[in-house]
């Protein structure tokens, strides 16, 4: 059995190319296409929200936040979050989600929103958004738009663009 020494580390500049790498390997070229990716376009994540783990000094994992407006909701949208192939089922992407949702939460954030397999975000508190109420620029698989609400009448404000904030 592999001995593993996990740290959970804030984002920094020197985790960009490490990160760009991970993502490739987990979303592949098309990964650019993604209604998502077209929102990260906007304006840049929030580093202060986004983390990495590591394994033996080695970056291994990362979630990112970027900061958006939902409707009517300040909040961010989680991704993307990967984690290397060598180190999956680990519990890694959900235990970085757990962070960066914490650190959401603690900035204020209303919800944290994300396009994404539902039964696995659903384990760690996401919830699905109303087919329809989110305008995406790009296209989307409506019945994969999943929020975790961290303020009142998140749902009922969720209704209209979405897209990056300062």
């Amino acid at each position: 059995m592999k001995k593993h020494d996990f740290a959970y580390l804030s984002e920094d500049a020197s985790h960009d190319a490490i990160i760009d790498l991970i993502n490739e390997e987990a979303f592949g070229p098309g990964r650019f296409a993604r209604a998502a990716a077209r929102i990260r376009e906007q304006g840049p994540h929030d580093r202060t929200l986004s983390f990495v783990c590591t394994d033996k000094g080695q970056v291994i994992g990362s979630v990112r936040m970027t900061p958006v407006m939902a409707g009517g909701v300040k909040g961010h949208l989680l991704g993307p979050l990967a984690v290397r192939p060598s180190h999956k089922n680990l519990g890694i992407g959900q235990k970085l989600c757990r962070i960066a949702l914490d650190a959401a939460r603690q900035a204020g954030s209303e919800g944290v929103v994300l396009v994404g397999d539902p039964p696995y975000y659903q384990r760690i508190g996401f919830e699905r958004v109303k087919p329809g109420s989110l305008d995406f620029p790009g296209p989307v698989d409506q019945h994969r738009v999943l929020v975790v609400p961290m303020a009142e009448g998140v749902h009922e404000r969720m209704k209209g663009k979405i897209g990056w904030r300062e």
